[in-house]
């Protein structure tokens, strides 16, 4: 999720002090959320809850695999094996 959260912040051309202003979260959360594997379980669901529900309120949509945008946008395709 972390580079997810990162991408759809850049999309909207968001700091990391304005989603946490829209949020509530501290930036600390934020940068965890964002940052490297090894801060997983130093951030609680409902704090990702909360991120997630501010970006797709700025009209992000997050697309599981096989699931088409709504809009325009961009995806990242699976890599072919090699």
């Amino acid at each position: 999720m972390k580079t997810l959260v990162k991408a759809a912040r850049d999309l909207l051309g968001m700091t990391q002090a304005e989603l946490c202003e829209r949020t509530g979260i501290p930036l600390i959360t934020l940068r965890r959320i964002e940052g490297r594997p090894d801060h997983a379980g130093l951030v609680s669901q409902e704090s990702i809850d909360k991120v997630i529900a501010a970006l797709e309120a700025e009209g992000i949509q997050f697309l599981d695999d096989g699931l088409i945008a709504a809009g325009p946008g961009v995806a990242l395709k699976a890599k072919n094996p090699a």
